[in-house]
């Protein structure tokens, strides 16, 4: 993948992530784009009015069988764990065959940490940092009340 389509798709989640920007609930809107073994986008979504169901699991379930050894640009850490129970969005990503994924930032809730740390060690190629700066304002609001409920 080259600098420049990497750069391009997560403009592009970051500017889906800003769809529902604040209609989420306690959750962050989340912007997901899968690209194709190819290179070709093959799934998008957004974070659900109210939080529900996530980026990844929209983005994922448009993509279905041809997400396998392609590419995941997600804006915030995908989940290590869910709140209620069903498969994370890290989990849902490794079982879909996801050979790498492009993160903006990392999550400090503590049900999403840890999200990229379970990637790699299935084997999935990690990158984080890019669209950083933007994701960092887009989810301010969001870390302040993470911090907060972990003081």
């Amino acid at each position: 993948m080259s600098k420049r389509r990497d750069r391009r798709m997560m403009g592009r989640a970051l500017g889906l992530a800003r769809l529902n920007h604040g209609l989420t609930g306690p959750n962050p809107s989340v912007g997901c784009v899968i690209l194709d073994v190819d290179g070709h986008i093959v799934g998008d979504g957004v974070t659900g009015l109210g939080g529900r169901p996530h980026a990844e699991e929209i983005a994922l379930d448009e993509a279905g069988a041809r997400a396998v050894g392609g590419t995941a640009y997600v804006t915030l850490e995908p989940c290590r764990e869910r709140s209620s129970g069903s498969p994370s969005c890290s989990t849902k990503l490794k079982d879909a065959g996801i050979a790498r994924v492009v993160c903006a930032i990392s999550d400090p809730h503590p049900l999403a940490e840890g999200g990229i740390t379970a990637l790699r060690q299935a084997g999935i190629r990690v990158e984080i940092g890019l669209g950083e700066r933007v994701a960092a304002r887009l989810y301010r609001g969001f870390f302040q009340t993470v911090h907060a409920a972990k003081a």
